[in-house]
This record gives C-alpha cells, sequence and structure tokens, in this order.
C-alpha cells in the first residue's frame, strides 16, 4: 500500500495543499486535498513551479515523484467549483491557462527527471500534470479521462501537445472527442502510462526506478531529456545547445568517474559536476 504521507524534509511551497519532501535521493511533489480527491486549485497550481523548482535545486535530489495524497486519487483534475471565477469568460481562462502552463513547464524543464505515480483517479488536469513528467507508474486500479468535451471547454494547446507525446493523433481524437473513462490496462497500451503495477506495488517499484536513475550521471539524464523533449516536439533545440550540452557532459568530473570506474569495474559515484 502506499505511505499515507513520504518521510522527510519539508521544503516551503506557500501552501499546506502542495508539498515538497526531501527524502535521499527522492524528492516527493505530493498533492495534498484528499478530501476532494486532490483536484487541483489555483493554489496549487500557482505552487507547483517553485516547489519543482526548489526541489531540483536541492544538491540531494536526483529523482523527483509527483503524486497524490491518499490512494483515492493522483488528482481527479482541476477544481471545478473555481471556474466560475477563474473561467468566467476568455479573458479569465486565458490567465488561468497561463498559470496552468507555468507549471507544466516548470516540470518539462526541469533538469531532474520527474516520474509520475499514480494511483486511483487521474483525470483532466491531473492527467496532464501527469503527461508533463517524463515517465508515469500507475496502478491497476487507476483510471484516466480527458473530459473538457462535457464542460464544453476547449483543451489548451499545451496539453494537446503533451498528450501527442504520448498517444497517437486518433487515440488523442478518441479520449478529448468522447471524453470516456480509460482503465490502467487500456492506458498502458494506448501509451499513456509506461508500467502498470498492483497497488501494493506501486510505492515500492517507483522507488526502484528512482533509485535506478539516481545511480546515473546526472549531466547524461538531464542532456538526454532537452534533447528528447525537443526531438519529441516539445520545443526546438538548434545545434549549438545540442553542442553545449554534449560539451558539458565530456568536460565534467562525471566522465573522468565514469571511465576510471568502467575500467576499474566499480560502480561510479557521479556529483552532477
Amino acid at each position: 500500500m502506499l505511505s499515507e504521507l513520504p518521510e522527510g524534509d519539508s521544503l516551503p511551497t506557500g501552501t499546506d495543499e502542495l508539498l515538497a519532501i526531501r527524502e535521499g535521493v527522492i524528492g516527493w511533489l505530493v498533492i495534498n486535498r484528499p478530501e476532494r480527491r486532490n483536484a487541483l486549485c489555483s493554489a496549487i497550481w500557482a505552487a507547483i513551479p517553485g516547489a519543482v523548482a526548489a526541489l531540483a535545486a536541492h544538491p540531494e535530489v536526483k529523482v523527483i515523484v509527483v503524486r497524490g495524497a491518499g490512494q483515492e486519487a493522483f488528482a481527479a483534475g482541476a477544481d471545478i467549483s473555481e471556474f466560475g471565477e477563474n473561467r468566467s469568460g476568455a479573458a479569465e481562462a486565458k490567465l488561468y491557462e497561463a498559470r496552468n502552463l507555468a507549471a507544466f513547464e516548470a516540470i518539462q524543464a526541469c533538469e531532474k527527471p520527474v516520474v509520475a505515480m499514480i494511483a486511483g483517479f487521474c483525470i483532466g488536469g491531473g492527467l496532464a500534470v501527469a503527461l508533463a513528467c517524463d515517465m508515469r507508474m500507475a496502478s491497476e486500479g487507476a483510471s484516466f479521462a480527458l473530459p473538457p468535451a462535457r464542460l464544453g471547454l476547449a483543451y489548451p494547446l499545451e496539453g494537446l501537445r503533451q498528450l501527442l507525446s504520448a498517444v497517437t493523433p486518433a487515440v488523442a481524437k478518441d479520449l478529448v472527442f468522447t471524453a470516456r473513462r480509460v482503465a490502467a490496462a487500456e492506458a498502458l497500451e494506448l501509451g499513456l502510462v509506461g508500467r502498470v503495477v498492483p497497488l501494493r506495488a506501486l510505492e515500492g517499484e517507483t522507488r526502484t526506478l528512482a533509485a535506478a536513475m539516481a545511480e546515473n550521471a546526472p549531466l547524461t539524464i538531464a542532456a538526454a531529456k532537452r534533447m528528447i523533449g525537443a526531438l519529441a516536439g516539445g520545443g526546438d533545440i538548434d545545434a549549438g545547445e545540442m553542442d553545449a550540452l554534449a560539451a558539458r557532459c565530456f568536460d565534467s568530473a562525471d566522465y573522468t568517474e565514469g571511465r576510471i570506474a568502467f575500467m576499474e569495474k566499480r560502480r561510479p559515484h557521479f556529483k552532477g559536476a
């Protein structure tokens, strides 16, 4: 089963509804509204960029894991009770979407790998947050949906771009046009998630994945994340930036450590420099 909340050092986020906790090499970003199925309110959207930046800046954090508090939901969408104020018209909706976009961009731009650990409902804005992450691990009971067509909303461009980084255009249209609920097994088949495991194994498997990534060279991971994101349609990258990313790796002490460790047949000890 999932732990109620990770144990570790708490970092300030500006709201109790989003927690940032450092536990060893893992930085946990916890959507903390279990009484509302972790529905994403304005305070959470606004706090995500700073919380991600704080975890990413911590020297001991190698991987960030995003999860919902409790076991009922990762995040059951945006808080619809706020829509009367935040999406009362086109101008208000534009400001609201800008806040959401900043949250997505913070996750995508983070140099450290970000994993979504999904239990229960992962709906609408919750699915958009998960899609902004580099990898998604789900429990067998998780369910997914994109319901804007049932609310009369236009799904934002960045959300569609994230969706298309995971699934085909035909699947994206199916999910948006029908707004149907997708179970974990089908989500795996469609490409929405990378792995599905029993709920009792979800946290352990996520920790194992995080530990495996934490052992590897941070600069290599950062370079690969940036390049893969660009190649997959998440932004432009020119030859100069690619050369700089490669040079940063080759000129690092970690590259020297990796070569020596390989020759000495031992595990390397990377420091991200």
